[in-house]
Parts: C-alpha cells; sequence; structure tokens
C-alpha cells in the first residue's frame, strides 16, 4: 500500500516521502481502517514518539498523522464496539505508524463511530483539535460560565474550536492571532480580538483562563494575566513561568470516544465547525507542509477519493 513516510529527523517536512510500505497488522484490540481522509501536524515530526515505539527502540520509516476518518476493514482478537464497515474517525497512537496511509491500525478504543451525514474531511479535522480544545477548557482549566478565557492562535486548528467551545459555555472569550485572522476569529463567536503583531497584549487585563497553542514569549507573558485562583493550560511546551497566584498546566491530548462522539453531535447539530484549510491528495502531503506556506485553519490530506 501506498503511505507517507519519515526516516530523516534532521529533514522535518522536506524528508516526507510517497512510499511503498507493508498493509498494517491487526493486533489485539486493534482494527485496520481504511484511510479517507487524515490529519498532519508538522510539530509531530519533533516529537520522540514519532521515531521510538514504546519500548524506546528506533522505528524508522515511519508513517506520521494521528488523525483519521475511515471505514473498517478489519478486527483484532478481542475488539468489541465496532464493526466491519462501520465508518469511524479518530485518534492513533502516538508511537505506532499514522494515519498518512492507505490503511492503518488503530486501537479500537480510540476511535468513534462517525454519522452517515458526517463526511471524511471534515471529520479527519476534528479529533485532535477537537479533543484538545476540549480537554484544555473544561476537564484542565475548568471553565464555566460568566468567565473570561484567553484563546491563543484562534484562527487555528485547536483554537478555532476552543473559541466556538468557550463561547457555547457561556464565557467571554478574548482571542488573539494575526490581524488576517481578526474577521475569522470576530466570525466564529470572540468578543474581543488581539492582533498579536500590533497590539499590547498586556492591555487585555486579568482572565480567569489562558488557553495557549504558542509557547514561547507569549506564554511567559500570558502567566501575569492569569487572575488569583486562574488557570493557564498550553500544548505548547513544559511551563517554565507560572501565574503568581493561580495553575499552570502542559498537557497532551488522550483519546476518548465518548468525547468524540459528543463532538460529533455538536458538529451535526450546526454549533461547531472545523476551520479547514487546504485539503491534498496523499501524492502531494509532502509539499503540502512546506515551511513557507501559511494556511488558516486545519490541512487535510483526502486519502481516499469518495
Amino acid at each position: 500500500m501506498q503511505a507517507i513516510t519519515v526516516k530523516d529527523r534532521a529533514a522535518a517536512v522536506s524528508g516526507l516521502t510517497l512510499s511503498e510500505v507493508p498493509h498494517p497488522h491487526a493486533a489485539e484490540n486493534d482494527v485496520i481502517v481504511k484511510v479517507h481522509a487524515a490529519g498532519f501536524t508538522p510539530g509531530e515530526l519533533d516529537w520522540p514518539s514519532t521515531w521510538t515505539d514504546r519500548a524506546g527502540r528506533d522505528r524508522t520509516p515511519t508513517v506520521p498523522g494521528h488523525e483519521l476518518s475511515g471505514v473498517v476493514t478489519e478486527l483484532g482478537y478481542g475488539t468489541t464496539g465496532l464493526t466491519i464497515g462501520q465508518r469511524v474517525f479518530g485518534l492513533t497512537d502516538w508511537t505506532r505508524n499514522g494515519t498518512l496511509a492507505q490503511y492503518t491500525a488503530v486501537e479500537a478504543r480510540s476511535l468513534a463511530p462517525l454519522p452517515a451525514d458526517v463526511d471524511h474531511v471534515t471529520a479527519a479535522a476534528l479529533p485532535i483539535s477537537g479533543l484538545t480544545a476540549w480537554q484544555g477548557l473544561f476537564d484542565h482549566a475548568h471553565l464555566t460560565t460568566g468567565q473570561n478565557v484567553l484563546i491563543h492562535g484562534a484562527a487555528g486548528g485547536v483554537g478555532s474550536l476552543a473559541v466556538q467551545l468557550a463561547r457555547e459555555a457561556g464565557a467571554r472569550v478574548i482571542a488573539t492571532g494575526r490581524a488576517a485572522d481578526r474577521d475569522t476569529a470576530l466570525g466564529l463567536g470572540a468578543d474581543t480580538f488581539v492582533d498579536l503583531q500590533a497590539e499590547k497584549l498586556e492591555d487585555i487585563g486579568e482572565v480567569d483562563v489562558v488557553f495557549d497553542v504558542i509557547g514561547g514569549e507569549i506564554l511567559e507573558r500570558s502567566t501575569a494575566l492569569v487572575r488569583p485562583g486562574g488557570t493557564l493550560v498550553t500544548i505548547a511546551e513544559p511551563v517554565t513561568v507560572h501565574p503568581h497566584d493561580g495553575r499552570a498546566i502542559f498537557f497532551v491530548v488522550e483519546p476518548d470516544r465518548a468525547r468524540l462522539a459528543d463532538l460529533a453531535q455538536r458538529l451535526r447539530d450546526g454549533r461547531l465547525k472545523p476551520t479547514i484549510g487546504a485539503v491534498h491528495p496523499l501524492a502531494e502531503a509532502a509539499s503540502a507542509f512546506t515551511p513557507d506556506k501559511r494556511t488558516p485553519g486545519k490541512t487535510i490530506i483526502r486519502v481516499t477519493e469518495a
């Protein structure tokens, strides 16, 4: 089968190559999924889990990508809750070959049924971004109605969903990004937008929650904006500077079948809409993530034509 592989860590996205690889094997509690659409985060090429298995052994050449939407074609021993021919979407294991492939092996618990009226491209944009937004806002920061939340990168894959979820929860949303992102963020429901290149972040004042996807200087400056008892959550990097009288949490998204099903229902109800950028075929995946390209929203790889 065809897949995108990478074997040179130093080459980054320029090392992505379309290759012929063996068909995956379904281990216990696995399913094999024929991938229709997949998501890929260029930053995952910096993650140690991209290059080694759970025991720390080298597993290159590796197939990247951790989001998918597709159809179950094979069930491993002991698998329950899914059937052959079922449409599914979800989040794959960090330490195994991923989703930029025609077929992939996934733990069944990491997948949720995909409703028939949700297309595969849209579904593939939801797992990492949707689960990250939900877990950051509600599982870690415990955002509630009436609170103020500052969301960095509000026009991106994670940030755009965080804005919508926070708004629906009754929070006041302050979004940040580049000037070109203003209309997108406000259209998603943000109350206020701050251009990080032209406006002072410190003028925002204190907030109950900061949701960060950028890291670096923006993360450090944001700690001073957390009011006493508030929370800063980030997915960018471990926190080294903490709010004076609040919490700071770095987390990595976890699979959650029930929450995926909930996010899919919100999408069907029109309460949630992923911001999808460019859509490329598998053969063009390597060129879709060149460093000089910046596409608002989530770039999706269409692996199987409908």
